[in-house]
């Protein structure tokens, strides 16, 4: 988090929406932290967006004319994006594909590493360490949850280099005995 992922998938859709050619952009329907139909970075830049549920959903709303696809968050969506990414990709389409590779405890985040692994071109960006500031690729989560996915941003997540990262934060509650 806080790498600039989406910021960038905005600034590749922009270029070409600038260039005339047929952009859709996508994020999962369940992200509504900062608008319900936009991809919104950090940094409050924006590109509107259709929400979907699931991969399906996003393969069927996908126009003819459109040239280049950008997909962001992709960590929240099914396993099916690989193979929707890889049909419309053959059907010679630009797939623009934005997410974390790893979730809070440091474990392959699906279906990113299957997506980079079929990609033509992989660009893996890291933020500022919130504690050190050196270069930072993990997300620690600094509110107390048992869920996968908790939507946040800095209210809930840091990031944090490889010598700061802490999978156990934080505490887990203890017990009075």
């Amino acid at each position: 988090m806080f790498s600039g992922k989406s910021e960038e998938l905005i600034r590749r859709v922009t270029r070409s929406k600038i260039a005339r050619i047929p952009v859709q952009t996508f994020k999962p329907a369940i992200d509504v932290r900062y608008a319900d139909a936009e991809v919104v970075s950090h940094s409050s830049l924006s590109v509107s967006a259709i929400p979907v549920v699931d991969s399906a959903t996003l393969l069927k709303a996908v126009e003819d004319a459109t040239v280049v696809i950008g997909v962001d968050e992709a960590q929240f969506f099914d396993q099916g994006l690989v193979d929707v990414v890889d049909y419309l990709a053959k059907a010679g389409k630009q797939v623009i594909v934005a997410g974390l590779d790893l979730d809070y405890l440091s474990r392959p985040f699906e279906p990113i590493p299957t997506l980079a692994s079929h990609a033509e071109y992989v660009t893996k960006m890291l933020a500022v360490c919130h504690r050190c500031g050196a270069p930072a690729g993990y997300t620690q989560r600094i509110v107390h949850s048992d869920e996968l996915v908790v939507l946040g941003a800095t209210d809930a997540y840091e990031a944090r280099c490889r010598l700061c990262y802490d999978p156990t934060e934080p505490e887990q509650p203890k017990l009075i005995e």
